[in-house]
């Protein structure tokens, strides 16, 4: 089972940058795919960013492209999320996900993930 633990969340000002990670313990992060997903109050838990085994692909959800950047480090076990041009939209809870061992390739359904860390807090003043 791995465990996931989330940090790097926080307060921004609109227009600022957070860098998230996602430290896995109990096994390895590699051979597996990863992502994040985000939930603001009153919504459903979205999709966010996703990235296959070993960094090469990568996939984002439309709202965030061309400003957040997901990647990992395998030998270090841990996910990113860099967040630049932080908007109040963005304001949530950010979760890491990862797939089982051996399937490499994302999704950007939830469902496709079976570990998931408990979250951190991202918010975003005006």
């Amino acid at each position: 089972q791995v465990q996931l633990v989330e940090s790097g969340g926080g307060l921004v000002q609109a227009g600022g940058s957070l860098r998230l990670s996602c430290a896995a313990s109990g096994r390895t992060l590699n051979n597996r795919a990863c992502a994040w997903f985000r939930q603001a109050l009153g919504k459903e838990r979205e999709f966010v960013a996703a990235i296959n085994w070993d960094g090469g692909r990568t996939s984002y959800a439309d709202s965030v492209k061309g400003r957040f950047t997901i990647s990992r480090d395998n030998a270090k076990n841990t996910l990113y999320l860099q967040m630049n041009s932080l908007k109040p939209e963005d304001a949530a809870i950010y979760y890491c996900a990862v797939r089982s061992l051996y399937l490499r390739e994302f999704a950007t359904d939830q469902s496709a993930y079976r570990n998931w860390g408990r979250g951190t807090q991202v918010t975003v003043s005006s």
